[in-house]
């Protein structure tokens, strides 16, 4: 799959597309990121790719002409019809669900904003997808785009170390969609807090079972309208209902 990345802040992307694991995807090709400068389409000698608001107010504005003129440059490169996907409060919330849904896809066109925002003409020319990370404001749409392109690399296969890792995720729906569990390594006691004995037991189903409890708990603490969804998915059986049965009101142990 190919991802083409409008932004005025190429330099950002380097680090990020050389580290971790999951560069193996970048390296491969398994995600073809290519990184565009709207400010290499704009004219005059400053390269001016924003001015001020009509109507006042504070900040710059993008203008239109630089980024249709990028977009032009990469729909003529891909030779496709990949949706422009544009980073934005407005945006629909991103979720696990649509991270596996654009890891299976083409790729697409990401458009990072800056200043106060886009040209609305441009967007409503050519904007696809308007996506959000949640209820808070970046400084740009740099960030958001890493974050796509990271959580739709590592879903990609062989790039984790495990095939099956990525599958106790959270909010992974294709399992259950609850929280994940405690992880725990060497030693097993640190600054006299312990492992829990069932993880140092050897029995893999008590382990297991472990797990599952605390996936629950932690979900129907912090997360209970995720549990909800999972119960009207019918993804619990009788053994998780009779674990939550005896959790308190707040997702703790019942008094």
């Amino acid at each position: 799959m190919r991802f083409d990345v409008l932004t005025l802040f190429p330099e950002l992307f380097g680090p990020f597309l050389e580290s971790g694991v999951t560069r193996r995807a970048y390296e491969s090709r398994q995600v073809d990121v290519r990184l565009w400068n709207p400010r290499d389409f704009a004219e005059g000698n400053y390269r001016r790719v924003d001015d001020r608001p009509f109507g006042g107010g504070p900040g710059m504005v993008m203008l239109a002409e630089p980024l249709a003129r990028c977009l032009a440059a990469v729909r003529a490169d891909r030779a496709d019809a990949a949706p422009l996907v544009l980073f934005s409060p407005t945006g629909q919330r991103l979720d696990h669900g649509a991270v596996t849904q654009w890891s299976a896809g083409a790729g697409a066109i990401l458009l990072c904003g800056r200043y106060e925002g886009i040209d609305q003409r441009f967007i409503d020319a050519h904007v696809d997808v308007q996506l959000s990370l949640g209820d808070f404001v970046l400084s740009g749409g740099e960030v958001a785009a890493m974050a796509l392109l990271d959580a739709v690399a590592r879903l990609q296969p062989g790039v984790l170390n495990e095939a099956g890792s990525h599958e106790a995720d959270s909010f992974n729906p294709a399992i259950d969609g609850l929280l994940d569990c405690p992880h725990y390594t060497r030693p097993e006691e640190w600054e006299g807090r312990r492992v829990p004995a069932e993880l140092l037991s050897g029995h893999h189903a008590q382990i297991e079972r472990w797990r599952r409890q605390r996936r629950l708990e932690a979900t129907a603490r912090l997360r209970p309208e995720l549990l909800a969804a999972a119960r009207a998915a019918g993804r619990l059986d009788a053994r998780d209902e009779a674990f939550l049965a005896t959790l308190g009101p707040a997702g703790g142990p019942g008094l």
